[in-house]
């Protein structure tokens, strides 16, 4: 398996405890970070809701618990021919190399390594904006903002008067759920001792989104409820506004409208690494996407899986393909998990098929929105509130359980419970 995120680790995890334990298979799972935080939650660590050190799943002692390999290393080929994979150069941050170029062989091959921000080329969004793609990359973003608020505290006001506002390009999911926690983020932040900031003056947070509306994956209504609400609270949403171009000192739009910003987060657009572009002949679209069948098996080679964000699955009851959402991969990695011991001797896996269970997004301490699809008549059953919230926290624990188990879930949520009694609600380094 090459690629660590929600359905790659859970697929490693299951067959090594299945398979891996009784030798019946050698299992590998390849990724280029050594630990492993559940995407969703990137935005609450880029805002410093979350420690990512508390989350984090490390790949070596998860290999060993559950009886598969783990090697760290990047993607940079395939050679279907001889049945191995071309793992990249690893340098440390000092430029040293940590491991060499090497191949690695399989019999049959899982690709899961996800999918990355898609800035469509736009000018200076390459270099002033930051994608929240990785754990590093959220971390980064924190430690922007801390710095920038510790620099206004000690000034007594910005040098820069948009050193503090936050441009945020997209309002899917990760963009209106960053934004609802910076909301209030920036707020207790002032409580731990900068008092010189007042928020109401010198922070201000915009959503920018070329769409008619924001969140166009939920319904219109939860939309404009969400879109009431972030009003309310002094956030500025811009729709309809395309970004051409990103600067230092903010954001210029199609319609030459400018915003200014010290901090620019793009989280529109959604791609698979480039690397799959050209990898050994296999079919891909435009995004990079490996083309697969409904049983996860890439068009061009039978012996080759790819689920998750890294694939274009078709979803005939919608007469499309089916989203990059991490239920998808949850899903995937399930059927895999269940069917590829029986690959292994039958030599095939029956069609997959992505049961929509509806979408939940987060607004931190305001309330969570969502829909829940039924599973009889197909309609949508709009949510929010506490059961909403609930059930967005249930998702986050299901992955848990997929990677640990009951007995283990319940203990770290109950130290978590602990700890944040003990400790700051925000990270402060």
């Amino acid at each position: 398996m090459v690629g660590g995120g929600a359905g790659g680790l859970e697929l490693a995890t299951h067959l090594g405890d299945r398979l891996g334990r009784s030798q019946r298979a050698s299992i590998t799972l390849i990724d280029r970070a050594r630990t492993h935080l559940w995407k969703p939650l990137l935005h609450k660590v880029a805002a410093g809701t979350l420690d990512e050190n508390d989350h984090a799943v490390d790949y070596l002692a998860q290999a060993r618990w559950h009886h598969f390999r783990f090697q760290q290393g990047l993607l940079v080929g395939l050679a279907r021919e001889a049945r191995s994979v071309r793992v990249g150069q690893l340098l440390d941050a000092e430029g040293i190399e940590v491991l060499p170029p090497r191949e690695v062989a399989y019999d049959t091959l899982v690709i899961a390594i996800g999918s990355q921000t898609n800035d469509f080329g736009t000018p200076g969004a390459a270099r002033h904006a930051i994608a929240l793609d990785t754990p590093h990359e959220a971390s980064r973003f924190h430690a922007r903002l801390l710095n920038a608020c510790l620099r206004a505290d000690l000034d007594g006001a910005p040098l820069n008067p948009a050193a503090l506002h936050v441009a945020v390009i997209g309002a899917g999911a990760t963009g209106v759920e960053l934004t609802a926690e910076l909301h209030k983020v920036v707020r207790e932040l002032v409580a731990y001792g900068l008092h010189r900031i007042d928020p109401e003056r010198d922070i201000r947070l915009t959503i920018i989104e070329a769409a008619p509306r924001i969140l166009p994956a939920l319904p219109e209504r939860l939309s404009q409820a969400t879109l009431k609400l972030l009003r309310k609270i002094g956030v500025e949403v811009l729709t309809s506004e395309r970004v051409t171009e990103v600067r230092a000192d903010g954001v210029l739009t199609e319609s030459g409208r400018f915003v200014p910003a010290g901090l620019v987060v793009w989280a529109a657009g959604v791609k698979a690494p480039e690397c799959l572009a050209d990898l050994d002949g296999l079919e891909t679209n435009r995004n990079h996407q490996l083309m697969v069948t409904q049983s996860l098996q890439t068009t061009r080679d039978p012996r080759i899986f790819a689920i998750g964000d890294c694939a274009s699955c078709p979803w005939p009851e919608k007469s499309g393909f089916v989203p990059p959402r991490a239920q998808v991969a949850h899903q995937q990695a399930n059927h895999l998990a269940r069917w590829l011991p029986k690959y292994l001797t039958s030599g095939s896996v029956p069609p997959w098929h992505y049961r929509d269970f509806g979408s939940l997004v987060s607004l931190g301490r305001y309330t969570t929105v969502g829909n829940l699809m039924d599973s009889i008549t197909r309609n949508s059953l709009l949510i929010e509130g506490y059961f909403a919230r609930m059930l967005y926290l249930w998702l986050q624990k299901s992955h848990q359980y997929a990677l640990h188990g009951f007995a283990k879930v319940s203990l770290d949520t109950l130290a978590n419970l602990i700890t944040r009694r003990t400790e700051p609600q925000i990270k402060l380094h």
